[in-house]
């Protein structure tokens, strides 16, 4: 690892823990972190409310940022996102299932149900693609599962039986860490990190389809099952994500974004930085939705989408820029 790389590591790191620590700390009551020590509510506050959505926050950016720095890999397009592919929607199609079934107030069967979309989308994904590994016919394969997810979903909202249920999904749709327990860590955790743990093997191989599909293919590079890797790597970890958060967009087309100037091109250079932004990416746009005056707050979907709309026309508008100067 490069000094430059081991720089990036190290300041992204630390702005994670800061915001980590900011996390703990913001919301529409201030508590100082030296309420560890003082017990009491602010302690209770801390411990019981802030940490689980911190941990959680944290975990989710990461492997949102790290599934977004892969995908922009492996298909050489600085445009994809872990929504592309279809496993974010099919993991939510799930969720609303069991919430339309009426098992809103039960989190395991919320996140079972989405796991399970999750997997079905990860099975036809490997149905459509098939062994060729070619990155347009994934493409593909993700828009249709994407298109079909989000209209079963908006089906699902049109025919549900009563104005309560309905509510309950747009809320649960648009993606918020509000009201977790460290019993929805232990639920989403092991999946998230298997999920990331797979992902992160992925360097070597996105280095060598950097050099083109057929390069690759000629310095051995099974492109089937490095593919087969990234649809299994990413439904585990995206599928949790979207479990236990809701859709929460952006983060994965974002961070590699942000963290390329100061890694470079190079895509396994680009995973651990990518994860580290995304943590604090989210960890920022969760304490910024607590500090934000009003009764309610608002949801973490919302603002990723807010923080992320823009970002994507200034991304178009230089890549517009560039191909017009080349």
């Amino acid at each position: 690892m490069s000094g430059r790389i081991l720089r990036a590591n190290l300041l992204l790191a630390i702005a994670a823990v800061l915001l980590f620590g900011l996390s703990l700390m913001a919301g529409k009551a201030w508590v100082p972190l030296s309420a560890w020590l003082e017990g009491g509510q602010g302690w209770w506050i801390i411990f019981e409310l802030r940490l689980p959505r911190a941990i959680l926050a944290a975990s989710i950016g990461a492997v949102l940022g790290l599934s977004g720095a892969v995908l922009q890999g492996y298909l050489r397009n600085p445009l994809a996102d872990p929504a592309l592919i279809g496993v974010s929607s099919s993991a939510a199609l799930g969720a609303v299932t069991a919430i339309f079934l009426g098992f809103a107030g039960s989190s395991a069967i919320v996140f079972g149900s989405a796991m399970a979309g999750a997997a079905l989308a990860m099975a036809l994904l490997a149905l459509l693609v098939g062994r060729s590994g070619s990155a347009i016919g994934f493409i593909l394969a993700g828009m249709v599962l994407s298109s079909l997810s989000g209209s079963l979903t908006a089906f699902l909202i049109s025919i549900s039986p009563n104005p309560f249920a309905t509510a309950e999904i747009v809320s649960w749709l648009m993606g918020a860490l509000t009201d977790r327990s460290f019993d929805d860590i232990l639920l989403a955790l092991p999946f998230m990190a298997a999920g990331a743990l797979i992902l992160a093997f992925t360097g070597r191989a996105l280095d060598l389809l950097n050099l083109g599909e057929e390069t690759a293919r000629s310095l051995g590079l099974n492109l089937g099952r490095i593919q087969a890797i990234i649809v299994v790597g990413l439904g585990l970890a995206v599928g949790a994500s979207v479990a236990v958060s809701g859709v929460v967009g952006f983060v994965g087309l974002i961070v590699p974004h942000l963290v390329r100037p100061l890694v470079g091109q190079k895509p396994s250079a680009l995973l651990l930085p990518s994860a580290l932004g995304g943590a604090a990416l989210l960890l920022a746009a969760d304490s910024l939705v607590r500090l934000i005056p009003g009764p309610g707050e608002i949801r973490l979907g919302i603002a990723m989408a807010l923080i992320g709309t823009p970002f994507f026309f200034a991304l178009l508008i230089s890549m517009r820029r560039r191909a017009s100067w080349g």
